[in-house]
């Protein structure tokens, strides 16, 4: 969605232990309300999944009035209490002032207060910055309604001091961009820039859960253009490739752009998106130029180690990072062939959920380039459907699939040891050759005949 929003008829939707929170905190007479992103989800018309309620009343008072349900004490000592009612949590933090931001990402101290208005003065953004209860209905001290019916995000009060105290909100604000569509409003866009320094002091944990979003975001290819010197700020091996001239008849954009063009024409999953942004990383530490042509020999080896001190750096879990880092290594691979023995080939080598994950990228990159490196979509289109073929008619492509094991094949007299783990290599490269049934029978058969 884009533009002017019509966000007045819409209807915060309150799950059963939420209207149960408010209800109980009003027959004890303390002030209850549903904010933030519930309210501004509900009003975009999403829905929302989980619920936060501010209130008047203090956490021990809190834990006195839900004494009967399930409570959690976790955040207790930030005013934070969160309640069970069926199964459901429900986060209730009473009315709080924040006290001075002495790391860049936390409060020094909390203190509470008794309105609702100066809790929601130390918010990030106005569109977060909206409270409801059903007596009283919206309350919108700093129009953030309005700007979530312009698209607009802005901060509330001042962006430089909201930045300062926690960069972490630096990086929300282009998640909330490429998530929801927002434009970012000139004066906190100005402040992101000026400030971007300060995101070095974040966690990896942190950044990486942020750097996901935000590429995976219905919007990612606008705010990845816009704000590339932030995104460089968290993943510095991006920041030579920015306005980086490839100098080829291939190739219509510098590598930072090409990169961000092969991710949004991805599809929207980490793996694929992070990979496409990674995978010409390597690019201008390879550069040559010879007759005025651009070449880059090696970059993939380049871009691959890269991408892995990337991924280290960010704390990304293990089966991200080695999909990834694979799919960066084999990017520009050459698969000549368009049959089935090939793609089999393949599907083993990467499993058949990364060799599709690797097709799309390769469909992405060159979607990214000029209209000569196009030429080359349908091939790998076709390689897409003889994997699905491949899958769907569930032929055997990887070992675990073979219908015999390692057993077998001891029983045939075969050694324990790598003899083993060789014989039935052979037998499965017989299997994809379509020289060998895989049948357990047949398989035995074809050892027996080959002495393995």
């Amino acid at each position: 969605m884009s533009g002017r929003q019509d966000i007045t008829n819409k209807k915060i939707i309150l799950s059963f232990a939420a209207k149960t929170i408010l209800c109980r905190l009003r027959q004890n007479e303390y002030e209850g309300y549903i904010v933030g992103g519930t309210v501004r989800d509900s009003l975009l018309g999403i829905i929302p999944h989980d619920y936060d309620v501010a209130t008047s009343a203090s956490p021990q008072t809190v834990l006195k009035i839900f004494d009967d349900f399930t409570i959690l004490k976790t955040g207790i000592k930030h005013g934070t209490v969160t309640v069970l009612i069926n199964g459901e949590p429900i986060e209730v933090t009473t009315f709080r002032h924040d006290g001075n931001y002495i790391d860049g990402r936390h409060p020094e101290s909390v203190s509470f207060t008794k309105t609702l208005l100066e809790d929601l003065k130390r918010r990030d953004f106005t569109v977060n910055a909206i409270a409801y209860s059903e007596e009283s209905g919206i309350i919108d001290p700093f129009g953030g309604k309005n700007d979530l019916k312009k698209r607009i995000l802005r901060t509330v009060g001042d962006p430089e001091e909201r930045f300062s105290e926690d960069a972490l909100r630096i990086l929300r604000a282009i998640r909330f961009a490429s998530v929801y569509g927002f434009k970012i409003e000139e004066n906190t866009k100005k402040s992101i820039f000026e400030l971007s320094g300060k995101l070095n002091a974040l966690s990896a944990e942190r950044i990486f859960s942020e750097l996901k979003q935000i590429i995976t975001g219905k919007n990612a290819e606008e705010v990845l253009l816009e704000y590339p010197y932030v995104i460089s700020r968290i993943l510095p091996e991006l920041q030579d490739c920015i306005g980086f001239d490839q100098h080829t008849p291939y190739h219509k954009y510098d590598v930072y752009t090409h990169s961000v063009k092969a991710l949004s024409a991805c599809p929207a999953d980490t793996i694929t998106r992070l990979a496409a942004l990674l995978h010409d990383c390597g690019k201008p530490q390879t550069f040559e130029i010879k007759n005025g042509v651009g070449h880059f020999y090696s970059h993939s080896a380049v871009s691959t180690e890269k991408a892995q001190q990337a991924l280290v750096r960010l704390k990304a879990d293990n089966v991200t990072k080695n999909a990834v880092v694979k799919l960066v290594k084999y990017h520009d691979a050459k698969i000549i062939d368009e049959t089935e023995k090939s793609v089999k080939r393949w599907m083993n080598k990467l499993s058949s959920e990364l060799f599709l994950k690797l097709i799309d990228l390769m469909i992405a990159d060159n979607t990214a380039k000029t209209e000569e490196s196009k030429k080359r979509l349908q091939k790998y289109k076709n390689i897409k459907e003889i994997i699905k073929s491949v899958i769907e008619k569930d032929e055997c492509f990887s070992l675990r699939q073979l219908k015999i094991n390692g057993n077998d094949l001891i029983s045939l007299g075969i050694p324990k040891g790598k003899r083993v783990g060789k014989a039935l290599s052979f037998l499965l490269d017989k299997v994809i050759e379509d020289e060998c049934e895989n049948e357990k029978n047949a398989l035995l058969e074809c050892a027996l005949k080959n002495k393995l």
